[in-house]
């Protein structure tokens, strides 16, 4: 996710965590990256999610819900766009 180089990791976690649902077991970020390849004043944050039911397999389309939700909170919470 590329995010204003200001905003703090924690804000954009907290977002995450705010609409992933109930199935989000943790967020992780693994890298943060500032450099050419992003835009002055801005920063990469690379996150793993991890989501699982206790009582079953969850299927991609709840994911992929889940993983979407979070990411529109992120985007709505802190300007979070995903870098592609």
């Amino acid at each position: 996710m590329v995010v204003d180089a200001s905003v703090p990791v924690s804000v954009v976690q907290t977002a995450l965590e705010a609409d992933a649902g109930g199935l989000l077991e943790s967020v992780r970020l693994f890298d943060v990256y500032e450099g050419p390849q992003v835009a002055q004043g801005k920063k990469s944050l690379a996150f793993a999610l991890r989501f699982r039911a206790p009582d079953r397999t969850l299927g991609a389309e709840e994911i992929a819900e889940a993983r979407r939700a979070a990411l529109d909170r992120a985007a709505t919470a802190c300007g979070a766009e995903l870098r592609v």
